[in-house]
């Protein structure tokens, strides 16, 4: 009998979320109170406790914190009002429907977040950006331009700090891409997993099949 908390076919979601038009990969979980609109996450990924994300593509093994947004929704502000009873007129007007268009637009303003990323508390990241894979995004960050692989980026705006590996280490993890790993494979590298570094893990995983 399976008891682990988190399954392969069935997102563990916890109270008091709400969720609109989203798909979830293998061994998700999303964290009480989030709100997901337009949305994928792909396997293993989570967000804690509070999330906004909105018309976005997470990868794998995303770790995502407690009240984070993620493709935070804008208003026209080259048009006369910025406010959205022109937008959302029918929640206004009960001749008026709502303009289809604009929603349209801010649904193809897609924010994509890689695999293996970690977005901290309270991080923000805008429509259209690109985090790339193995990046950190620091709490409190607002990011506005894309972020590249394997990058620690803090501050408002986001700028980067440093990267976690020098780039041949990082090359190697994209080539090895051990996020594509099936499931019994990821268990039998676990103890490698907490006991290596990055460098030790490769020289062990590089080639094998």
């Amino acid at each position: 009998m399976n008891k682990t908390r988190l399954k392969p076919d069935v997102p563990f979601i916890h109270p008091e979320c709400e969720i609109t038009d989203a798909t979830f990969g293998q061994y998700v979980e999303i964290g009480r109170g989030s709100r997901l609109a337009h949305c994928d996450m792909d396997d293993y990924s989570y967000c804690d406790r509070f999330a906004d994300i909105a018309n976005a593509s997470i990868g794998k093994f995303s770790n995502i914190a407690a009240c984070v947004r993620i493709g935070a929704t804008d208003h026209p502000m080259e048009k006369a009002s910025l406010h959205h009873f022109h937008y959302r007129s029918a929640d206004y007007f009960d001749d008026a429907a709502h303009d289809d268009a604009w929603f349209d637009h801010r649904r193809s303003r897609r924010t994509v977040i890689g695999h293996d990323t970690w977005l901290g508390h309270g991080a923000q990241v805008r429509p259209e950006v690109n985090i790339g894979h193995g990046a950190v995004v620091a709490g409190g960050a607002i990011v506005t331009k894309d972020v590249p692989p394997f990058m620690i980026v803090a501050g408002i705006p986001a700028v980067p700090l440093r990267p976690r590996f020098a780039p041949c280490v990082a090359d190697r993890l994209m080539a090895l891409a051990w996020w594509d790993w099936p499931h019994d494979r990821l268990r039998g590298a676990l103890d490698d997993f907490r006991t290596l570094s990055a460098e030790e893990f490769l020289e062990r995983y590089e080639g094998t099949v």
